[in-house]
């Protein structure tokens, strides 16, 4: 790394320099000659170097300035092209799979950006709590909207926890490398705008029973009469509290909603 290029922790900068927990990465990967490389966040390169000597091309978004033109000339006539700009903005390249240690500031946003793209597998870092929200199962304290929403799309793993140390400067929290493997969703729902508004509603208001918790929240689910509504949904699943309800209750219930409103909306697959 280069002596003039420092972390700025305000800009949410925390660079991997363990070099075990890089190699760890790259391995977890598995990439082969074929195969074309994503990473978003670059910092100074050091993973982007080990992906380099793997992948028939990778692309690295980086959106600090200094560190793209440092990241140019570091990897100018290679196999390597720097995006500059921001990842929750700019256009992904075609790529086959995702690495990259992502900035945890954006890291929902940008998961669910990725899993609108077709990929075969990423191998991201998190913060370890991040983490554990993503693989959380109905009842689990930690299940929320993400648990369901990155769930309906990927099989979620967590390989390794990262501690600070393994980065400059040390971040606060724990670390994790997880696994996400894109796949068909085992349930599908006819709109999945209103299924994902109905779950984000249903969670900003965890604390209370679903009928209220969506009546209070229907700006978000889009339905301007949700009290209403919630009178004709099954009212066993009303009586519940958000993290009661699996992603299956929550696509019926957003099904049901799309039936009552006498609307029609195309399937959807994972």
């Amino acid at each position: 790394m280069s002596a003039s290029i420092k972390p700025d922790k305000r800009k949410d900068q925390h660079f991997l320099i363990d070099r075990d927990v890089l190699r760890k990465i790259v391995d977890f990967a598995d990439i082969h000659g074929n195969e074309d490389v994503l990473e978003i966040g670059a910092g100074p390169g050091n993973l982007t170097e080990l992906l380099a000597q793997r992948a028939r091309h990778v692309y690295s978004i980086e959106i600090d300035p200094a560190l793209a033109s440092l990241l140019e000339e570091r990897f100018k006539d290679s196999n390597v092209t720097i995006i500059r700009g921001n990842a929750l903005k700019v256009a992904f390249p075609r790529f086959d799979k995702v690495v990259a240690n992502l900035p945890y500031s954006i890291s929902s946003e940008v998961t669910f950006k990725l899993l609108r793209h077709d990929f075969r597998l990423g191998i991201l870092m998190y913060q370890w709590e991040f983490a554990r929200r993503m693989m959380a199962k109905v009842g689990e304290s930690e299940y929320s909207r993400l648990s369901v929403g990155v769930q309906y799309f990927a099989d979620v793993e967590v390989l390794m926890k990262v501690p600070p140390r393994a980065f400059i400067p040390p971040p606060e929290v724990e670390s994790a490398v997880v696994k996400l493997t894109p796949r068909p969703a085992s349930y599908s729902v006819r709109d999945r705008d209103l299924f994902m508004g109905l779950v984000t509603a249903a969670f900003m208001g965890r604390r209370k029973r679903l009928r209220n918790a969506l009546a209070k929240g229907e700006h978000v689910v889009g339905i301007t009469n949700m009290r209403e509504l919630t009178l004709k949904l099954p009212q066993d699943l009303m009586e519940m509290r958000a993290e009661e309800v699996s992603p299956e209750e929550y696509a019926r219930l957003a099904d049901l909603l799309c039936e009552l409103r006498g609307h029609e909306h195309k399937d959807i697959q994972g």
